[in-house]
């Protein structure tokens, strides 16, 4: 952000939004800020004018001459009076009310305790001027950012607890049948929950899958029809076969390996070219 020739806006001199598609909130405090400064409000923002912790304004899309408490004095006569610094400090804070993408990942256990893991994502905004003021009031800032890490992270235990009230009383393999509950119940806890610091929920996507590699590969080889133990039999062919085994077919199989089979008995002696040992016939 820039401050320059009293002008307050959220672009870089290169044109780029310090907000981006990662940061929900961005702080600034500067002495410069007093009434005639002019601050510029984006398209896909709000803006929210502080003073000693207590919000003077909120403002929507636009350009605003500032009016604050040192009226009665021009913001650069304020400035002489005070050594070139104004005697109130003031944050401006823009709020990000473009739709953004968090991700939130863990584990929850099955029926049975196997590991399950689980990727949610889904899209917030920030919709009124309201909701700017209870997500400044309830959100702490990281620094001078509130940035999507932050909300996931918060919104991180609400999501594992919904998504554990119905994965921890079903068997593994038959979670996805229930993916569309998960879903909803998902859907409705982090829907209340973000309501409290201000953020709305567009939409949520959920993945589950086992955590262990090989117990994916085992109930995807289930799922094309194998038994469980056609199924152990393909997947330990298919190991063997990348190592080069040839006995990789009658893993799968279930057939014994051998080398060679004897087809009769052949006598080993003279006719063989070989030579008798002292002492036999």
């Amino acid at each position: 952000m820039a401050i320059a020739r009293q002008v307050i806006t959220s672009l870089m001199p290169d044109g780029t939004d310090i907000l981006g598609t990662k940061v929900l909130a961005v702080k600034i405090a500067d002495e410069n800020i007093v009434s005639g400064s002019l601050l510029t409000v984006e398209s896909n923002h709000f803006c929210v004018l502080k003073s000693r912790g207590a919000v003077l304004n909120v403002y929507e899309t636009g350009q605003y001459a500032l009016t604050t408490p040192d009226k009665p004095l021009l913001g650069s006569i304020a400035q002489g009076f005070f050594g070139g610094n104004s005697p109130w400090v003031y944050e401006v804070i823009y709020i990000n009310r473009s739709k953004l993408l968090i991700r939130s990942e863990g584990v929850a256990t099955s029926e049975e305790m196997a590991e399950m893991a689980y990727q949610v994502d889904y899209y917030i905004h920030v919709d009124t001027k309201e909701a700017a003021l209870d997500l400044i009031t309830h959100l702490p800032f990281n620094g001078h950012l509130i940035d999507t890490k932050e909300v996931s992270d918060y919104a991180g235990p609400a999501i594992e607890q919904a998504i554990n009230q119905i994965v921890q009383v079903t068997k593994m393999e038959d979670i996805n049948e229930h993916i569309g509950e998960v879903r909803e119940l998902v859907k409705n806890h982090l829907t209340e929950f973000l309501k409290t610091y201000g953020i709305t929920l567009n939409d949520l996507k959920i993945l589950i899958m086992p955590k262990d590699e090989r117990m994916r590969e085992l109930i995807s080889l289930q799922a094309i029809g194998l038994s469980p133990m056609e199924s152990v039999r393909y997947y330990l062919a298919l190991r063997m076969a990348e190592k080069g085994l040839v006995s990789a077919p009658n893993a799968a199989a279930g057939e014994p390996f051998n080398i060679g089979q004897a087809t009769g008995f052949y006598p080993v002696g003279a006719e063989a070219g070989l030579q008798p040992r002292q002492g036999e016939k």
